[in-house]
């Protein structure tokens, strides 16, 4: 593996959930269909509001304002076995997320998984990949404190060796773009299936087809200007 040039971040810290695959509509029709078994109510605005958060968070809204009669850990199985399953018929890649993972690992720059998924649902997606893809994987299941709070992508950056400074995140969501910005990087922001709110620390681009690390990179030095 060559060595990653000037300019360049010396890793980049992939997001799953809208980023990597587009699982958002998995969720999302997970949670419609606990509301329909259970007997409660549910909304796309609802659903929206859950973009990026923590497994825990989200079950402890849906016990809230489903109106079911579940505990958060009950709810957060059903909607893994219900996302799971649909994982396993079908992968929804995003655009141009497959060619970027080995754009970057060609380049010599390790790759992360940063994602508030649990094991279970991640393992069957990073099966369809190379192996060693992604040099580092943190879930939601092996961290104390979720996304917003920058507790994954510092644990990323430490199992890398590396500063947060020096990694470039790739998000979708408020939540994570938060999350990957209170660590210390620069975030990539793809908006998917919510608005995500600018800042001096955020880049934005229509789609990961084609992007230009360098080109990602070099919008560091102008923030900072």
């Amino acid at each position: 593996m060559t060595e990653p040039s000037e300019g360049l971040p010396k890793a980049v810290l992939w997001d799953m959930d809208g980023t990597l695959v587009d699982t958002e509509p998995y969720w999302i029709a997970t949670e419609f269909e606990l509301a329909e078994r259970y007997g409660g109510t549910w909304s796309e605005a609802h659903a929206l509001n859950l973009v990026g958060n923590e497994l825990t968070v989200s079950a402890a809204y849906i016990r809230e304002h489903m109106g079911i009669d579940l505990e958060v850990d009950e709810i957060v199985q059903a909607l893994l076995d219900g996302v799971v399953q649909k994982v396993a018929e079908n992968v929804p890649w995003r655009p141009g997320a497959v060619d970027l993972v080995q754009r970057t690992r060609d380049a010599g720059i390790p790759c992360a998984l940063v994602t508030m998924s649990y094991d279970r649902f991640v393992a069957p997606i990073l099966a369809q990949l190379p192996p060693e893809t992604f040099r580092v994987v943190v879930t939601g299941d092996r961290v104390a404190q979720g996304k917003p709070h920058p507790e994954p992508y510092l644990t990323a950056a430490a199992a890398l060796g590396l500063d947060p400074a020096e990694c470039l995140a790739i998000e979708d969501s408020n939540t994570g773009a938060k999350s990957a910005e209170a660590a210390g990087c620069l975030v990539l922001v793809v908006e998917n299936h919510v608005p995500v709110i600018p800042t001096e620390r955020r880049v934005f681009a229509d789609t990961l087809d084609g992007i230009d690390l360098a080109a990602v990179w070099a919008e560091q030095d102008r923030s900072t200007d």
